[in-house]
């Protein structure tokens, strides 16, 4: 087989491929045997009509399509392997000659990966917060242990934010029943935001037994988009009871003996939280410094797929209907145009992100073991609430395996450039990323996770 290689541009190139048909024996010889197999001719039992039969029968033509399709392919990737080129997404491929007992061949155009120059990471700095744990966040922490272990009291007076209610609901669209929006005796927190917009505004300062009728946009169900007439009735109120904060409730909520030791272990969570969100932000930014710097020619391709797959992923949550997700950009007061200006905006950082990723994890000659591979299962699996097990089967259908062992090798690699990097806080003191991250051979696979997998 001979194969050449011509840059049509930074981005993709034409594979021409020539191959003698002295290298097709084998394909000729499964084209027969399919062939066989799909053909009756009396006198031969199915599969064992030779192949000077079937060609008289069938003719020349088939024989050489079935050749083709099988060995076209095949000899695709053989090339491809033979070159230095590192192909992206789907190649375009084109018979141009099949010279019957001569040769096949074919073209193939195809985005491949750009050539990138990355500066040298020492040089990137980026700073990040300052990890400060206030009495407010401390005390808001101990109110909400607090909270877990509160009770529900009836009061006798107007509902206010916070309070615990019992509500019937309905609505009308244009003078029709909206049946599933129809419940009684709901269990709701005022202020949660869990219900439909304005149901606050309505509870809030209504009393047991009173009811309230307010308008609202649907934004799901058969009426989604549509205004509602919403009637509430307010069957009951009960506020919450938190325990008092004393060594008695640090008993009964922790390991600790007082309220003083039980403050101070959650004060010391509270740091290692933000320590861990120091560390993210360090990430990002020194992501994004490195892609501001790094000059990158973008596979136009690749990118409208990568538009396509979040233009999927944005209208799925309204069945796939492209009306019902204009109304829903208009509730968000943004325009179609300003919706895909955005998705193309965010699919190319996506792209590039990948393709210096890539880049950068050969260079430094990244690669990832089975552990690696199976914590970020686990990890993909639980955030999807899924067994590893079910995750690892619909991947492997889907064909995201592959996917899923390319985002822990960026993440991997996007990691080893941090830890070259300078990272200070807004003091100017240099953080110790072995601190933030753990040592460098034991990373978590969560704090692994990069912005081309989120």
């Amino acid at each position: 087989m001979k194969s050449t290689v011509e840059h049509l541009s930074p981005t993709r190139v034409r594979i021409n491929v020539e191959v003698p048909f002295d290298e097709l024996k084998p394909n000729f010889d499964r084209a027969y045997k399919a062939l066989a197999q799909q053909v009756r001719i009396p006198g031969f039992r199915p599969g064992k009509v030779p192949a000077r039969v079937l060609e008289s029968r069938i003719g020349r033509g088939p024989v050489l399509d079935e050749v083709v399709n099988e060995a076209v392919p095949a000899k695709y990737l053989e090339a491809v392997n033979s070159s230095e080129v590192r192909t992206l997404g789907r190649p375009e491929i084109e018979v141009t000659k099949i010279e019957d007992g001569a040769e096949i061949a074919f073209t193939a155009e195809v985005d491949v990966r750009p050539e990138i120059t990355v500066p040298a990471f020492g040089e990137l700095s980026v700073s990040v917060d300052n990890v400060e744990v206030t009495e407010d966040e401390v005390t808001e922490q101990l109110d909400s242990l607090r909270a877990r272990f509160g009770t529900l009291a009836g009061v006798e007076r107007p509902a206010q934010e916070g309070d615990f209610v019992s509500i019937d609901l309905s609505a009308t669209v244009d003078g029709e029943d909206v049946e599933d929006a129809k419940t009684s005796g709901l269990s709701y927190e005022i202020g949660s935001g869990q219900l439909i917009e304005g149901i606050d505004d309505a509870l809030i300062g209504a009393s047991e037994g009173d009811t309230k009728t307010f308008t609202t946009k649907l934004v799901a169900g058969e009426y989604a988009g549509k205004d509602a007439e919403v009637s509430v009735a307010l069957n009951s109120v009960k506020e919450r009871q938190l325990p008092e904060a004393d060594d008695e409730f640090a008993q009964m909520a922790s390991e600790f003996d007082t309220v003083e030791e039980l403050v101070a272990d959650l004060r010391e969570r509270l740091g290692r939280v933000k320590k861990m969100q120091q560390g993210m932000e360090a990430r990002d930014k020194v992501l994004d410094v490195l892609l501001e710097t790094v000059e990158v020619p973008l596979p136009e391709k690749v990118v409208e797929s990568e538009i396509e797959a979040r233009q999927h992923d944005a209208v799925h949550p309204f069945d796939h209907d492209e009306a019902r997700l204009e109304e829903w950009l208009e509730q968000q007061e943004k325009t179609r145009e300003e919706f895909d200006a955005e998705t193309r905006t965010e699919a190319e950082k996506a792209v590039k992100t990948q393709l210096v990723l890539d880049t950068i994890a050969d260079a430094e000659d990244v690669s990832v073991s089975d552990d690696e591979l199976t914590q970020r299962i686990i990890y993909q699996a639980q955030r999807f609430g899924m067994s590893p097990d079910q995750f690892v089967q619909q991947a492997q259908q889907s064909g995201q395996l592959g996917a899923l062992y390319a985002d822990v090798r960026r993440s991997k690699a996007l990691f080893s450039v941090v830890r070259q990097a300078t990272v200070t806080d807004e003091a100017g003191n240099e953080l110790d990323l072995d601190e933030l991250f753990g040592p460098q051979e034991s990373e978590s696979d969560e704090a692994a996770e990069t912005a081309t997998a989120e």
